[in-house]
C-alpha cells in the first residue's frame, strides 16, 4: 500500500518550487524582494516625473509589471517595472495629449509586444551588433541625465548641496555595507535633513499625490476612434520595441550570470501581457530594469519568480502604508539618484582612449550614430534601427572587399583557371564581372569557387554575365568547386535572371 503511494508523491515534489520546500531559498527570495521594493520606490517616482505623470502612475506600473511578469515572464528573477527608457518614449505623448492617450498607448504597446513575441522577434536580437547595443545604453544614460537638468534650474540654492551630498552618500555608503541599497540610504538621510531642518525645497508631494489604495481596473479616458489610434500608434510601437530590446538584453545578461537559459519568446509575450494589464490598471507601462535586476540576482542572490512577485507586492504595501513619508522626499534626492543611475548606466570603457584606439573605425561610427540619433530624436528605437542599418552597410562594405580573383594559365595556353576567394553577395559580386580578361583568355575558362560561397541572386546573375561575355567570344566556361548550398542556389537560378 505504501509503495504504491510513493510514485505519485515524487512528481508532486518535483513540481514544487524551490522556495516552497527550502527555507534558505525562501529567506533569500523574501529579503531580495524587500530590498528591490525599497530601491524601486525612488526610481519609479523619478521615472514618473520624467514621463510627466503623477508618482502614483509609475508606482502602479511597477507594482503590476513586477507581479504579472513574475507569472508570465520567461526569465526567472528578472525585475520589470516602470523604466526610464519607456518614460522617455511616452513623455511627449503625455505632454501633448494627456494621460488618457498615454494609458491607451501602453495597452497598444502590450498588444504589439505579444504579436512580436508570437512572430519570433526575440530571435532577431542576435542581428543587433554589439556597437549598437553599447550606443543604445550610452544614449539611454545621456537622456536620463538630460531629463534631470530642468529639476536643477530656478530652484532654491539648498538643492545643490543636497544633490552633492546625495551623490557622496551613494558613492561612499557601499564601502560600509551593500545590504541596504545606497540610493535608499541617501534618500532617507536627505529627507530627514530637509524635514528636520525645515529646509524649503521642492518635494515629491509637489509633483502629485501618492496612492492611498490599490489600483482598480478601467478603460483609458480617450475617444475610441481612428484618430486616437493614429495618434498613439507611433508611440506604442516605439515603446514596444524599446521595451523588448531592453528586456531581452537584460534577460541575456541574467542568463550569463546564472549560467541558465531562459525562454526569450515567452519573455517577449510576457512583457506584452504585463503592459496590457498595467495599462488597464492605469500604469505608465515598463520593461525589464537592468539595475534592479542586478540588485535582485547579483547582490541578493535571488533565482526564482517569488522575489519578482514580492518586489511588486512589497512596493505597493510601502506606498500605501508610508505614503505621507514618501511625499516628503526632496526632489534633490531623486535627482541625485538618477544622476548616479545615469553615470552607472553609461559604458565608460567604450569611450576610453585605449578602447577607441583598438576599435575599428566602422564600429566607432556605428556607436556614435546610434548615440547621436537617440539624443537628437529622444527615441531609442529610431537610434537602434538606424545604428543597425549603418552596421549592416559597414559590414557589407568590409566583406565586399574580401572577394578576390586570381588567374593561373596552363603552360600550353589552352586553359585558364580563375580561383575566386571570399563571400559572393550583392556588394562583392558587382565587381566580380570586371575581374576577368575576356578578350585575351584562351578557349577554355575554369572558375574555381571552392574557396567562395554564393549567398544571393546577384552573385548568380554575375556568374551568368561572365559566362555570357565569354560565350560571345566563342569561349567555354566551367564552374567547379561549389559547396552544396551554393550549388543548390546556382542550379535553381542560373539562366533565369535575365529577360532574354
Amino acid at each position: 500500500m505504501s509503495s504504491s503511494a510513493v510514485p505519485p508523491a515524487a512528481p508532486l515534489r518535483a513540481l514544487r518550487p524551490d522556495w516552497l520546500s527550502n527555507p534558505k531559498v525562501w529567506r533569500t527570495e523574501v529579503l531580495a524582494g524587500l530590498v528591490v521594493a525599497l530601491a524601486l520606490i525612488p526610481e519609479a517616482i523619478s521615472f514618473s516625473i520624467i514621463a510627466g505623470v503623477d508618482p502614483a502612475v509609475g508606482l502602479f506600473a511597477s507594482f503590476t509589471m513586477a507581479v504579472v511578469i513574475s507569472i508570465v515572464g520567461g526569465r526567472r528573477a528578472m525585475i520589470s517595472a516602470a523604466t526610464g527608457a519607456v518614460a522617455l518614449v511616452i513623455a511627449p505623448l503625455n505632454r501633448e495629449h494627456g494621460l488618457g492617450h498615454l494609458i491607451a498607448a501602453v495597452i497598444l504597446a502590450g498588444v504589439i509586444q505579444v504579436a512580436l513575441g508570437v512572430l519570433g522577434v526575440a530571435k532577431l536580437m542576435r542581428f543587433i551588433p554589439r556597437s549598437v547595443m553599447v550606443g543604445f545604453v550610452n544614449a539611454l544614460a545621456i537622456l536620463i541625465f538630460m531629463a534631470q537638468v530642468p529639476e536643477m534650474r530656478n530652484v532654491p540654492w539648498a538643492v545643490y548641496p543636497l544633490i552633492i551630498g546625495g551623490l557622496a552618500l551613494m558613492v561612499l555608503f557601499p564601502r560600509i555595507t551593500t545590504v541596504i541599497p545606497a540610493p535608499l540610504v541617501s534618500i532617507v538621510i536627505l529627507t530627514a535633513i530637509t524635514v528636520g531642518a525645515s529646509i524649503a525645497v521642492p518635494t515629491v508631494g509637489d509633483k502629485g499625490e501618492l496612492p492611498s489604495s490599490l489600483p482598480v481596473p478601467g478603460l483609458p479616458d480617450v475617444p475610441f476612434t481612428l484618430d486616437t489610434l493614429t495618434t498613439i500608434a507611433p508611440y506604442a510601437f516605439a515603446m514596444a520595441l524599446v521595451g523588448l530590446m531592453e528586456s531581452l538584453m537584460t534577460a541575456k545578461l541574467v542568463d550569463d550570470i546564472t549560467d541558465t537559459h531562459s525562454n526569450k519568446t515567452r519573455e517577449s509575450v510576457g512583457q506584452g501581457i504585463a503592459n496590457i494589464v498595467t495599462g488597464f490598471f492605469g500604469g505608465m507601462g515598463g520593461c525589464a530594469m537592468i539595475g534592479q535586476t542586478m540588485i535582485n540576482v547579483k547582490v541578493s542572490g535571488a533565482r526564482t519568480r517569488l522575489s519578482t512577485f514580492l518586489a511588486g507586492a512589497f512596493l505597493m504595501v510601502l506606498c500605501i502604508a508610508f505614503g505621507p513619508v514618501v511625499s516628503d522626499i526632496p526632489m534633490a534626492a531623486l535627482v541625485a539618484v538618477m544622476i548616479m543611475v545615469s553615470f552607472a548606466t553609461f559604458d565608460w570603457h567604450s569611450v576610453a582612449p585605449k578602447t577607441l584606439k583598438r576599435m575599428p573605425a566602422g564600429e566607432i561610427g556605428v556607436m556614435a550614430i546610434t548615440v547621436a540619433t537617440v539624443v537628437a530624436t529622444h527615441n531609442l528605437a529610431i537610434g537602434v534601427v538606424l545604428g543597425s542599418v549603418t552596421a549592416m552597410v559597414v559590414f557589407a562594405k568590409r566583406v565586399a572587399h574580401l572577394a578576390e580573383v586570381t588567374a593561373v594559365i596552363d603552360p600550353d595556353n589552352t586553359t585558364v583557371v580563375y580561383r575566386v576567394t571570399g563571400e559572393l553577395f550583392f556588394a562583392s559580386s558587382n565587381d566580380l564581372v570586371g575581374q576577368f580578361d575576356y578578350a585575351n583568355d584562351p578557349e577554355k575558362v575554369v572558375i574555381d569557387l571552392s574557396a567562395a560561397h554564393i549567398w544571393d541572386a546577384s552573385s548568380v546573375a554575375a556568374l551568368d554575365a561572365i559566362e555570357s561575355k565569354y560565350a560571345q567570344r566563342g569561349r567555354s566556361v566551367e564552374i567547379i568547386g561549389l559547396n552544396d548550398p551554393s550549388a543548390d542556389l546556382h542550379g535553381k537560378l542560373t539562366g533565369e535572371l535575365t529577360s532574354h
